[in-house]
């Protein structure tokens, strides 16, 4: 079976990388390897899905699924140090970096997961969940993940979503629109979309 940055385990030889990035004006340092999304840097989508998210009014904590070695989560961490960011992965590669990468960075308030979507916490509730969706993995994988994100959400609280339009953008907004009464297209960044879905 080919491996993939969403599989469970790799039989990729390690080699990690340490590089430095900026994310909303604050300096991160992150460890990245091999067989984990977007190794050598923090991609397009996920730096944009950061620059635009802002943290919704209903109070609780933020979901970030499929969050790799922990850029899109951890940067909300640092910037909204009264929330808990739950972060999960499926990939255990990457959820050892992310882990090693919240200490690397002082980042103490957010919790590390192994779960496929959100079904490791699918009895908690969320003001807000945010994904850059592993497209790879097939629309139907995608699809659950909305699906997934409906369900955790709290009563006001928000999805956002980074998808390219050439990669799925208009069937995710179909998606999304018949789970949430409230969906809106935030910003379009050089083919990258960012949808903002809000459960009411």
């Amino acid at each position: 079976m080919t491996e993939h940055y969403y599989s469970r385990n790799t039989s990729k030889k390690s080699e990690r990388k340490k590089w430095s990035v900026t994310l909303q004006g604050k300096s991160f340092t992150f460890f990245s390897d091999h067989a984990v999304f977007s190794k050598d840097g923090v991609d397009f989508g996920s730096r944009t899905l950061v620059e635009t998210f802002t943290s919704p009014e209903v109070e609780g904590d933020i979901l970030d699924i499929g969050c790799g070695y922990g850029p899109i989560g951890l940067a909300l961490a640092s910037d909204s140090p009264s929330r808990s960011v739950v972060m999960v992965d499926v990939n255990a590669r990457a959820l050892e970096l992310a882990k090693v990468n919240a200490e690397e960075n002082g980042i103490n308030n957010v919790e590390i997961l192994e779960s496929d979507g959100a079904g490791a916490v699918k009895d908690r509730t969320f003001a807000a969940v945010v994904t850059n969706p592993p497209i790879r993995a097939g629309k139907k994988t995608v699809h659950r993940i909305f699906e997934e994100a409906a369900h955790v959400l709290k009563e006001g609280g928000e999805l956002w979503v980074v998808i390219q339009k050439k990669q799925g953008a208009p069937s995710a907004e179909t998606k999304l629109k018949e789970l949430f009464k409230e969906v809106h297209l935030i910003r379009k960044n050089k083919g990258y979309y960012i949808f903002k879905a809000k459960k009411v």
